[in-house]
C-alpha cells in the first residue's frame, strides 16, 4: 500500500535564453550530469535538478533545483558562495538572458 506520508520541497526556477551555437555547452553546464548538478550535489538536502528546453522557442530553457528546505538551498549558497559565484560567472556567456522566477 502506497504511503499517505508527502514529501515536501522546494524549487529554484531559472529562465535562460541561449546565445546562437551555445546549446551544446549549455547542455553540458545545466544538465543534471552537468556542472551545476554535479555542484549541487554536495549539498545537503538537495534533491534533483531538471533542465527543460522550451518546444517553441529552441534557444529558451528553464532549469528547476529541487531542495528539501529553502534553508538548506541557502546554506548551500552561503557555505559554497565563492565556486557558485565561479560557475555562475564561466557560464554567462552562454546566455543572452538569465531570470530567475523564484
Amino acid at each position: 500500500m502506497p504511503s499517505t506520508e508527502q514529501q515536501h520541497c522546494i524549487i529554484i526556477l531559472w529562465e535562460f535564453l541561449l546565445k546562437e551555437e551555445c546549446e551544446a555547452p549549455f547542455i553540458t553546464a545545466y544538465s543534471a550530469e552537468g556542472t551545476w548538478g554535479e555542484f549541487f550535489k554536495k549539498g545537503k538536502g538537495f534533491i534533483r535538478t531538471e533542465l527543460l528546453r522550451d518546444t517553441e522557442n529552441p534557444r529558451r530553457y528553464v532549469t528547476i533545483d529541487y531542495w528539501n528546505s529553502v534553508e538548506e538551498y541557502e546554506q548551500f549558497r552561503k557555505e559554497h558562495r565563492s565556486e557558485y559565484k565561479q560557475i555562475d560567472e564561466h557560464n554567462e556567456k552562454l546566455t543572452e538572458r538569465e531570470n530567475f522566477i523564484g
